[in-house]
């Protein structure tokens, strides 16, 4: 049963103003930072940096750090720190959120040509010693954190260029959902609300790729994964599994595979670039970084459901492909996945999961208008070949997203994401308003509302409605 929510007065208004605050300063510009339409470079790099997200803008940031570097020494320090604040309005409302985020690191260049990089990032959440609202196991899940980020060596070797170390590995990124991005660890802990780059935990893996002409192959190994975090039961985010009438539901500690070698990854990755299409093909085999949770049923001295979340062993097979045509990028990507099980509702079964190969894929256009207008329209699709009639999904999965971003100044930029299914009433709907005040600094203020029954992928999170701000310091 789906349980309608009371959403405050403030957070209503806003929703119902918020699109015309995309359609409605003077424009004073045209184009992406005051370029004309017509000055718009046709390299697809540039254009695709010009689409990307507030994520790959950061990630830009650091990838020009990088151009700083100076033989025996460092660049300096680069990071930013960042305070979050989230109230959730569901009944009852309570604080969701009073993290603290500091995120630092330097990079540079030896003598002898070796490149390096050493980043790290604590987290301290004071919602959990402000309120009493999350149970202790939560409490210490995620009121502190401390995690290594990118830490590498890079060095070259002709046409080889080869990487080691804690690295992020991005084969494919759409807005707003993940489909080719197949090898990054995520922090599900706030499902996939934050921007990607904070949301990826970085793998440590060993990276070689190869340049010739308009070829890059790539070669990886990942010895030791990283597995996604999805927090603990009771959390705001935490993925809670299906429920029966007159079962009580307890969940037993995850089950991660051993560290050994047997248990590591390998993939490898060829891009090409032709007639302006950037086109690449992938294989990746794994242990999934996603957990399925397996089922024990006991009747016996109570009826109970047990769920565990364990990593089964998977293959992956894919591509992306990306062309611009003017002042529109159009991009694709899909990925076909064997091995992963997901949840099947029939209590007699012994595990309670079921393999499932699914083929997962989008298309979306990233169009830049007039007036600091960007607008980014995705159709996705999932598809079980092998279909399950008692899984969740049904064997086509069709959904569709939009993001709508305004540049209303030269500092204050408002932005709407919007994703949907089109089987049912499932959606996800994010306004938000971003306000560089100062230089480095920016605040940011928003609204991630959900919608649909409760094992949909977002009605599921139908009781977790919030109101957030944000406020970065770059450095």
């Amino acid at each position: 049963m789906i349980h309608r929510k009371r959403i405050p007065g403030i957070l209503a208004t806003c929703l119902l103003l918020f699109p015309l605050t995309l359609l409605a300063a003077p424009p004073e510009k045209v184009g992406v930072g005051g370029t004309a339409a017509s000055d718009i470079p046709d390299d697809i790099e540039a254009l695709l940096r010009e689409a990307a997200a507030d994520d790959a803008k950061n990630a830009a940031a650091t990838r020009a750090g990088a151009s700083d570097m100076k033989p025996g020494g460092g660049s300096g320090l680069r990071g930013y720190a960042q305070f979050e604040l989230a109230r959730a309005v569901d009944n009852p409302s309570h604080w969701s959120k009073m993290l603290t985020r500091v995120e630092f690191g330097t990079q540079g260049k030896s003598s002898g040509g070796i490149k390096w990089k050493v980043s790290a990032r604590i987290d301290y959440d004071a919602v959990f010693d402000a309120t009493s609202f999350y149970s202790n196991e939560v409490r210490r899940d995620q009121r502190f954190n401390f995690n290594l980020r990118e830490t590498y060596f890079d060095t070259s070797l002709g046409n080889w260029d080869l990487r080691i170390g804690r690295q992020h590995v991005v084969w494919g990124e759409m807005v707003g959902l993940f489909f080719a991005d197949v090898v990054s660890a995520r922090d599900m802990r706030e499902f996939i609300l934050p921007e990607f780059n904070i949301l990826r935990i970085p793998q440590w893996a060993a990276r070689a790729e190869y340049f010739k002409g308009d070829f890059k192959g790539e070669l990886l190994w990942v010895p030791v994964p990283t597995y996604d975090e999805t927090g603990k039961p009771g959390a705001e985010f935490f993925p809670a599994q299906p429920e029966f009438p007159g079962y009580s539901i307890r969940y037993r500690n995850e089950t991660r595979p051993s560290r050994q070698l047997s248990q590591g990854n390998y993939g490898l990755r060829g891009t090409w670039l032709a007639d302006g299409w950037d086109l690449s093909g992938f294989y990746y085999r794994s242990m999934d970084a996603a957990p399925t949770f397996y089922r024990q049923v006991v009747t016996v001295p109570t009826a109970e459901l047990i769920y565990q979340a364990r990593h089964d062993r998977i293959s992956q097979t894919g591509g992306t492909l990306a062309k611009a045509f003017g002042t529109a990028v159009l991009k694709a990507e899909a990925v076909y996945t064997t091995g992963r099980r997901q949840t099947v509702l029939r209590l007699s079964d012994v595990d309670g999961v079921v393999p499932q190969n699914t083929l997962d894929w989008a298309l979306g256009v990233d169009v830049t208008l007039p007036a600091d207008t960007r607008l980014n329209l995705q159709y996705f699709q999932s598809m079980i070949t092998n279909h399950d009639r008692d899984v969740i999904p049904q064997k086509r999965e069709n959904g569709y997203s939009l993001l709508l971003n305004r540049k209303l100044t030269p500092r204050l930029e408002a932005e709407v994401l919007w994703v949907a299914s089109f089987e049912r009433t499932d959606w996800m709907l994010r306004p938000k308003i971003n306000w560089d005040f100062e230089k480095n600094w920016r605040l940011a203020v928003g609204a991630d509302v959900f919608k649909g029954p409760p094992m949909g992928f977002f009605g599921r999170y139908a009781a977790q409605d919030r109101i957030y701000t944000e406020l970065r310091y770059s450095y």
